[in-house]
C-alpha cells in the first residue's frame, strides 16, 4: 500500500475557503494521476478533480476548485474557494496507475480522507 495522508478540511462558512493536502509518500505525484474524491452522508463516492499532465473537474466544482501539486514535496493540493453547504463532505486524496479519470475504481491508492463541512 502506498500511504496518502490527507490534511486541511475542517469548518468553514459559506463563500470561504480551504486548501486540501495530500501527501504521497513512496508514490511519485508527479508521475502518477492523482484525484480527489468526496463523499457526503447516506451519498456515493463522487469524483472532485484530477491532475496528470492535464486536470479534469466535476462540473459542480469548476470555477471555483483548483488542483495542483508540488513534485518537489510531492504533495497534491485542492485548494476549494467559494464553497457552498453542498460541499459538505468527507475528501479523499487517491493515486492511479493509469489514465486521467474520474471513475474511482480506476484509482488504485486511497488516503483515509478528511472531513470538510461548510456551514455557518
Amino acid at each position: 500500500q502506498v500511504p496518502l495522508v490527507e490534511s486541511g478540511g475542517g469548518l468553514v462558512q459559506p463563500g470561504g475557503s480551504l486548501r486540501l493536502s495530500c501527501a504521497a509518500s513512496g508514490l511519485t505525484a508527479s508521475s502518477r494521476v492523482m484525484g480527489w474524491f468526496r463523499q457526503a452522508p447516506g451519498k456515493e463516492r463522487e469524483f472532485v478533480a484530477a491532475i496528470s499532465w492535464s486536470t479534469l473537474y466535476a462540473d459542480s466544482v469548476k470555477g471555483r476548485f483548483t488542483i495542483s501539486r508540488d513534485t518537489a514535496l510531492n504533495t497534491v493540493y485542492l485548494q476549494m474557494n467559494s464553497l457552498k453547504p453542498e460541499d459538505t463532505a468527507i475528501y479523499y486524496c487517491a493515486g492511479a496507475r493509469g489514465r486521467l479519470s474520474n471513475y474511482p475504481h480506476e484509482y488504485d491508492y486511497w488516503g483515509q480522507g478528511t472531513q470538510v463541512t461548510v456551514s455557518s
